[in-house]
């Protein structure tokens, strides 16, 4: 599903425009990102939970040449879904 799907899907579910169903989907994408970005945890009740793992710097390769390569350190967002979405996911009935 893309975002664009998605907006259409708000929109058709809560009766409202395809411009508010945007605005609310943004809304959404926004605070999630702003949280984490603030080094936040969300955790959405029966959905799940995004976090940041940290990587710490290294030394990687280049694969062309061969030459190493200083890799720095960096945040990774993390998704891990909850049970009821994993129960729901994996319903074979």
């Amino acid at each position: 599903m893309t975002k664009a799907e998605l907006v259409e899907r708000v929109a058709r579910d809560t009766l409202l425009t395809k411009k508010h169903a945007e605005l609310v989907v943004n809304t959404v994408f926004d605070s999630i990102v702003e949280s984490l970005r603030d080094g936040d945890k969300i955790e959405l009740r029966g959905f799940g939970s995004f976090r940041l793992r940290y990587r710490g710097p290294r030394i990687g390769r280049n694969p062309k040449t061969g030459a190493r390569v200083e890799v720095p350190p960096k945040r990774i967002p993390y998704f891990k879904p909850g049970k009821d979405l994993r129960e729901l996911l994996n319903d074979r009935g």
